[in-house]
């Protein structure tokens, strides 16, 4: 495993999984959503389909990298260049009391995020689950052309073994 695509909705563990992987394989891991907004002068910046691309293959020239986050059509790329993709998958009912969680931390200053934590984002990320679950099929669909090479991980015991196995 040198090149990880880590995938799921909002709350899924991506953040806490590819840390934990990059510690554990000494490779540098990557937030999506900071290649697609990134920090300029002027504030966050949306960067095009095109930039984001340009961003991520001069990444891949390293050779090793892990990305995570959610799946966007603008970097789809990442599907065929990843040697592994895992696909977080925790149960809805988690997600939406991690969702919960995560917005009180963020909001007493527990967690740091790029974003600002108010309650018109809080419903913009159980928004964002109730699209991806009412639209998981297109996602399987397309999830199905790269199972050679998925790790599908539903819960932390699953994932504990996953690190536990990359550990050794």
């Amino acid at each position: 495993m040198k090149k990880i695509l880590i995938l799921g909705i909002v709350a899924g563990g991506k953040t806490t999984l590819a840390k934990r992987l990059s510690a554990r394989l000494g490779i540098p891991w990557y937030e999506l959503d900071t290649i697609v907004h990134h920090e300029t002068s002027e504030g966050r910046k949306k960067r095009t389909d095109e930039e984001q691309v340009e961003v991520i293959v001069d990444i891949d020239r390293a050779g090793r990298w892990i990305f995570e986050g959610t799946d966007r059509a603008s970097y789809r790329c990442l599907f065929d260049m990843a040697d592994t993709i895992i696909f977080l998958d925790p149960p809805l009912w988690i997600r939406r009391i991690r969702i919960l969680t995560r917005y009180i931390k963020q909001k007493v200053g527990i967690e740091k995020c790029h974003y600002h934590p108010d309650l018109a984002m809080l419903k913009r990320m159980y928004a964002w689950t109730k699209d991806f679950e009412e639209n998981r099929a297109s996602f399987e669909t397309n999830l199905r052309k790269y199972e050679h090479k998925l790790i599908r991980l539903t819960s932390n015991n699953d994932i504990n073994k996953l690190l536990q196995i990359k550990g050794r």
